[in-house]
C-alpha cells in the first residue's frame, strides 16, 4: 500500500513469539515501499538512516532505526521529513 496523504509517520514493531523475533505488518510495508515505491535519495554519513522521495507526492521520508539498543538498530521507522530544514541538509549534504 502506498503512504496516503494524511501519514507522517510509521513506526515498525518486533515481537517475540515462540523464542523468534518476527516483524509486524507495518516493517513489512516498510520493506515493500523502499523496495518498490520511494525514490533512494542519500544515506547519512553512518549509512544507518536513508532519505527517500515519493514520486507520487514529492514527499520526503526518511528511514532511521531508532532502538540502537537491540540488534540491527531495532525496528524500522519511516518519518515525513522537510528537505528544506537546514539539519536535513546537512545530514544528507544537499544543497
Amino acid at each position: 500500500m502506498k503512504l496516503q496523504p494524511g501519514e507522517k509517520r510509521l513506526d515498525g514493531k518486533w515481537t517475540v513469539t515462540n523464542g523468534n523475533m518476527l516483524a509486524d505488518d507495518t516493517c513489512s510495508r516498510i520493506e515493500e515501499l523502499i523496495a518498490q515505491h520511494l525514490d533512494r535519495i542519500a544515506s547519512d554519513a553512518s549509512g544507518w538512516d536513508t532519505l527517500y522521495r515519493d514520486p507520487d507526492d514529492g514527499r520526503y521520508w526518511e528511514l532511521i532505526y531508532e532502538q540502537s539498543d537491540m540488534h540491527g538498530g531495532g525496528p524500522p521507522s519511516l518519518v515525513q521529513v522537510d528537505v528544506a530544514t537546514p539539519g536535513v541538509k546537512a545530514k544528507y549534504g544537499l544543497s
